[in-house]
């Protein structure tokens, strides 16, 4: 019966001793976490530009971006056919839709109507 109660004595100060030991270093140790998603900006909502009542007469630009600069000679082609009183202008924009273009979006909202946007897949 001693034998187990100076075990059981010693396990004690033994779990004490781990108890505190962690305590101290808990105390110490701190870290902050930071939400990965950051700070999400604010949404500025867009309108789609008013329907043009006809073509006839228009300038509408052709932009082709990425995958659709193959597509875009083959579409004005078929456009051309069907609404030969169209003026359509084609431009390939470098890199992909989501790289910005000042200088191209400026040309086309001052020189055309309306624009179609090819962004391929």
């Amino acid at each position: 019966m001693k034998r187990h109660s100076k075990r059981a004595s010693m396990a004690m100060i033994l779990i004490v001793c781990i108890l505190g030991t962690s305590l101290l270093f808990a105390q110490e140790a701190r870290i902050s976490i930071v939400n990965p998603r950051g700070a999400l900006p604010t949404i500025r909502l867009v309108p789609m530009a008013p329907r043009l009542d006809t073509l006839e007469g228009k300038t509408v630009y052709l932009i082709a971006a990425s995958f659709a600069v193959p597509l875009m000679p083959e579409l004005e082609k078929i456009l051309m056919e069907r609404y030969p009183k169209t003026k359509w202008v084609l431009k390939n924009k470098p890199g992909s839709y989501f790289d910005d273009d000042p200088k191209l979006w400026a040309e086309a909202k001052e020189k055309s109507s309306a624009v179609i946007m090819g962004v391929g897949h």
